[in-house]
């Protein structure tokens, strides 16, 4: 598998943030998303191939119980689905960060899936695949990332047409620096929404550095 980086920091996002966490970060992604903060993970200019048995090996030298799987847009690459069952069957936690546009099928139950949802300001709206749905259970999340009021107000219709109950996990994260969160915070209070606000702690704690 053609990996980007391994690392291991505090996790910035989702319902396990501020918990140390090990990252296995792939390399290639189907999208441009205009407001991407790992673009050196886009292509493979700065990978190496490593077979899945030396990326479990590494990771386990962390000594950390809690593991995410992400990219890139990882489940481009089959291996991906792989690790995440080896990682299971050692006794870790799995969570798989994925753009929502490649097929949830054939992950693992057991890993957690946190599966973004793209709005206009991404340039990709319109690119999750409704199939995705069948795939998402309560302990799976669904994350928004919020860049203006048309972003809020389709994730918004996302939740009362689509989600129907699946998960209670949603987030709502404000791009950074284009949305100030006491805006989006505003905006939810307003609303009523029973959602998350997320803001990326890893970006407080260790500005623009990369593999934190």
């Amino acid at each position: 598998m053609y990996v980007c980086e391994i690392f291991k920091s505090i996790q910035g996002e989702s319902t396990y943030a501020g918990l140390p966490c090990v990252f296995v970060r792939l390399s290639g992604c189907n999208l441009r998303c205009t407001w991407c903060d790992t673009t050196y993970a886009r292509g493979s200019d700065e990978a190496i191939e490593l077979p899945t048995d030396e990326v479990l090996r590494r990771v386990l030298e962390f000594g950390c119980s809690l593991v995410e799987i992400t990219g890139g847009e990882p489940l481009l690459q089959e291996e991906a689905r792989e690790l995440a069952s080896k990682l299971l069957s050692s006794g870790y936690t799995v969570l798989v960060e994925t753009n929502g546009s490649v097929p949830l099928a054939g992950l693992d139950e057991e890993v957690i899936k946190i599966v973004d949802v793209k709005g206009p300001s991404s340039g990709h709206a319109g690119s999750f695949l409704v199939e995705n749905l069948r795939h998402i259970g309560p302990e799976d999340e669904l994350k928004f990332v919020i860049g203006n009021r048309e972003d809020y107000e389709a994730a918004k219709g996302f939740l009362e047409e689509m989600l129907r109950g699946r998960t209670e996990k949603v987030l709502f994260a404000p791009v950074r620096p284009g949305l100030h969160p006491k805006e989006l915070a505003e905006w939810i209070l307003k609303d009523g929404l029973r959602v998350r606000l997320q803001l990326q702690l890893h970006a407080y704690i260790w500005p623009n550095e990369r593999g934190r």
